[in-house]
């Protein structure tokens, strides 16, 4: 018996998990787009078996239903699903990184014989869109499932061995507790991410000096308030009431090293960041989270011509796979001036130690 995959939004994260069943036996993977020109890329791609503008193509005889939408579509796709005829049984998931709004609402519609279970892969790229999907995106990472309390528990197995096809960890949440984590490690980080270069960006205006010298750290640490803007627009309105809470918990933050600094208190402040240093250094290192990792290692390379290209050769001599390089003005913490970007770790160590072994200066 063949087994239906049908995904709604085939770009990176649907592009995927399309890619992570696509040719397993016994299952068939549609996709879904309202645009006939993404349709067609899905197909020419091979992301998929077929692909179609029909919603209710995709989803007839589907056994399994990922909705791989924008946060501020979801709900809108999910009650049109349950205006159609599906199949019973049916297991209907998403990949929004916000759960409770998405779980009520299918609390509050009628899906008759289809069980909805939310879902939140915690993995992602520097790339977006179908071109940069990739069997391995889920690899080592988590991937949240929130099922209701009173749900079905043959449904909830049935996801769960079919997403063990990602090589993700799987996590049971409950969907409030999912937003609040999600709210504080990763959307919290967007928006201080967001403000932070805003700010710098309201001094550059009377002084061009703070753009010329916000190089390496600052542009490292600031890198995700150039997310789309659209997206976070969503799922930060969508998860409002958790991200106020912790915004003033923020202030609360900031409040105490005002606090620390007005009253030269040189030990409060060595003891905060030592507790920071603490905290930190017991996250896990190799495991996919929710803010995508840099793979980018730094070189101190000398001025004469040719450098650079014997540096590309023979990364691709070795089979290391570059994907990005830049050269670098100034670097304020960093002696080196030549970044390079990799894919994954995997490639980034090797690049190092190939880069050690012909004896140039290589900074993580």
């Amino acid at each position: 018996m063949t087994t239906k995959i049908a995904i709604f939004g085939v770009g990176l994260i649907g592009g995927s998990l399309a890619l992570c069943f696509k040719g397993k036996p016994g299952m068939t993977v549609v996709g879904h787009s309202n645009n006939p020109d993404s349709v067609r890329k899905y197909m020419a791609r091979n992301v998929v078996d077929f692909a179609t503008t029909s919603m209710s193509e995709a989803a007839e005889d589907a056994d399994f239903i990922f909705l791989c939408v924008p946060v501020g579509r979801l709900e809108a796709y999910l009650e049109e699903l349950s205006r159609l005829p599906l199949k019973p049984g049916c297991i209907i998931t998403d990949v929004g990184s916000t759960k409770a709004s998405i779980a009520a609402c299918a609390r509050r519609i009628d899906l008759r014989d289809a069980h909805f279970i939310g879902g939140h892969p915690m993995a992602g790229s520097e790339r977006s869109g179908v071109e940069a999907a990739t069997s391995l995106l889920f690899e080592n990472a988590f991937y949240v499932l929130t099922p209701e309390p009173d749900g079905s528990e043959e449904a909830y197995e049935s996801l769960r061995r079919l997403l063990l096809h990602t090589r993700a960890q799987i996590v049971r949440v409950d969907p409030k507790l999912h937003d609040d984590i999600v709210g504080a490690i990763s959307h919290l980080p967007h928006i201080i991410a967001v403000a932070l270069v805003n700010q710098i960006k309201g001094y550059n205006e009377t002084n061009a000096l703070y753009r010329s010298l916000a190089a390496g750290g600052f542009r490292d640490i600031t890198r995700i308030a150039s997310s789309d803007p659209v997206i976070w627009r969503d799922i930060l309105l969508n998860n409002k009431e958790v991200l106020l809470a912790l915004l003033e918990d923020w202030n609360g933050e900031v409040a105490h090293f005002i606090d620390l600094l007005k009253r030269g208190d040189g030990e409060g402040i060595e003891q905060a960041f030592n507790e920071a240093s603490r905290f930190r250094s017991g996250l896990p290192e190799r495991r996919k989270g929710m803010i995508t990792s840099l793979y980018d290692l730094y070189v101190d390379v000398p001025d004469h011509p040719g450098i650079i290209g014997k540096i590309a050769t023979e990364l691709g001599n070795s089979h290391v796979n570059l994907s990005n390089l830049q050269i670098i003005e100034s670097r304020e913490d960093v002696p080196g001036v030549l970044r390079l970007s990799f894919r994954n770790e995997e490639d980034k160590d090797r690049a190092y130690a190939l880069l050690e072994s012909m004896d140039f200066k290589v900074y993580v």
